[in-house]
């Protein structure tokens, strides 16, 4: 069995679903310090405006704070901000119904904590992506992990995800636009593709073995 550790985002990316498809066993770390303007508490979704990034904002701004201590901004004014840009880029989209209302009762479940809701939103992800994962957390932070690949840190915001070997884009129809924007939240899949979004991410994958783990 392979195991990687790893961060864990908001939303997650294709290409963070990718570079979890070689490995059956997954430790997302909870200890390690919360970094700042990251896919932790971001992701990117495509509206009619062109590509538009969901913050959640957080109560904790300032020191050193283990991720498991990160705690979400309270009140329902950005969860309401997030669907309403979720709602209008993706409610044509011909799946949107069949998987919009157990997202929503995700975002709305008033998680205090970041982890909580990021956990929760990344079950949803594999549930319906069909993908086996064994999740756990870490009980404490390591430097350098012994018997496991290292993952933390090695998708950047700041970078654009071809300087990286996880994800070769695998073109499907999007709701907006003729060009094919690359790498977005994993909801853009699962609402265009549906069923069939376990595939095509496969197909993306530059490690076959998603449908394995």
């Amino acid at each position: 069995m392979r195991e990687a550790i790893i961060e864990i985002h908001y939303l997650p990316s294709l290409e963070y679903l990718c570079a979890l498809a070689p490995f059956s066993s997954v430790r997302i770390d909870q200890h390690e310090y919360f970094v700042k303007q990251t896919y932790r508490n971001r992701c990117y979704v495509n509206t009619a405006q062109g590509l538009k990034i969901l913050s959640v904002p957080l109560k904790n701004r300032h020191g050193k704070i283990p991720t498991h201590e990160i705690q979400i901004e309270d009140g329902n004014k950005w969860r309401n901000t997030h669907w309403r840009t979720i709602e209008s880029a993706y409610r044509n989209a011909p799946y949107f119904e069949f998987y919009s209302d157990d997202l929503r009762a995700i975002l709305f479940s008033n998680y205090s904590l970041l982890i909580d809701l990021n956990l929760a939103l990344l079950s949803f992800c594999l549930k319906t992506f069909r993908i086996n994962k064994n999740l756990t957390l870490t009980d404490r932070y390591e430097a350098e992990p012994l018997s496991v690949i290292d993952l933390r840190n090695t998708m950047s915001v700041s970078q654009s995800n071809e300087q990286r070997k996880f994800y070769k884009p695998t073109p499907y129809v999007q709701v907006f636009g003729n060009v094919f924007v690359p790498n977005l939240s994993f909801i853009d899949l699962l609402f265009c593709e549906g069923p069939s979004a376990h595939q095509l991410l496969a197909a993306s994958a530059a490690d076959e073995r998603i449908g394995r783990g």
